[in-house]
């Protein structure tokens, strides 16, 4: 299997209000530094959410294919499943236009209560979604993180959450994600290889503090041999940079880390 190359745009959503660009700026980046495909997220795309037609046209135009669409949750789609419902829906339609899966966010703890209680919340609004992005033709991932309150952080909360979802929900495994949670790369992707999707390769140093690609202890080539082995690998290799380099130059770190792949998987 030959492996394809995207870029996702929380590179530039990191930066919060340092960030004044739209979405045409995203992908003359990402399409300039040879990337094939594009992970944008519901904050970054903009008008584009409602002109799907005109989203294929600026992809075109940048050499881009959309390989998924991210969606967050302001209630951590552990508060409010009606709301978190609709989001999917409405992003799964869009999706379903691409081929492109469509990627949920990490669970997260937003209010007291037994951390129990919370995959099962978790759970059920993601075991819904899968029915709703089934519903209007879209794949649905899901993309575990170590960020703040996270419910899918260390291996315990894998297997708590793994353990309660469709098999047939997919996951997206980040690298960077997975390292800081205390698990090995190697292990998770082959655990829970049946529900692969695609991948996240971010790198981290030793300490567990973000890097840029190829500078960390991530071994590329070790991911993409993992991920071949995946039977829902669907062959997309996606690259997401949150080091201090890439808040100071995103487009320059996106383009660094292109030519790190490249020189990698050659």
């Amino acid at each position: 299997m030959t492996m394809k190359l995207g870029c996702q745009t929380f590179t530039w959503e990191m930066l919060g209000d340092r960030w004044t660009g739209g979405p045409d700026d995203l992908l003359h980046a990402i399409g300039a530094a040879g990337y094939g495909g594009i992970e944008i997220t519901d904050k970054m795309i903009g008008p584009y959410a409602s002109n799907p037609d005109d989203f294929a046209r600026a992809l075109e135009r940048d050499g881009l294919v959309l390989v998924a669409y991210a969606i967050g949750s302001p209630g951590g789609f552990t508060e409010d499943e009606g709301a978190d419902l609709e989001a999917v829906r409405k992003a799964s339609a869009f999706a379903a236009r691409f081929g492109a899966t469509v990627s949920l966010g990490s669970a997260t703890v937003m209010s007291p209560g037994a951390r129990e209680a919370k995959y099962d919340a978790a759970a059920r609004i993601y075991n819904a979604a899968l029915r709703v992005g089934a519903e209007e033709g879209a794949a649905v991932a899901i993309h575990p993180s170590s960020h703040h309150d996270t419910l899918i952080f260390d291996r315990a909360d894998y297997e708590a959450m793994f353990d309660r979802l469709d098999p047939a929900l997919g996951w997206v495994p980040d690298t960077g994600h997975i390292l800081r949670g205390g698990q090995t790369v190697a292990d998770a992707m082959t655990r829970w290889s049946d529900r692969i999707r695609y991948v996240h390769l971010k790198d981290v140093d030793a300490a567990g503090d973000w890097a840029m690609l190829g500078q960390g202890v991530v071994d590329i080539a070790e991911i993409a041999h993992l991920a071949k082995a995946a039977p829902r690998f669907n062959g997309w290799l996606v690259a997401e940079e949150e080091s201090e380099e890439a808040a100071r130059d995103p487009a320059a770190a996106v383009a660094t880390n292109r030519l790190v792949l490249e020189g990698a998987l050659c």
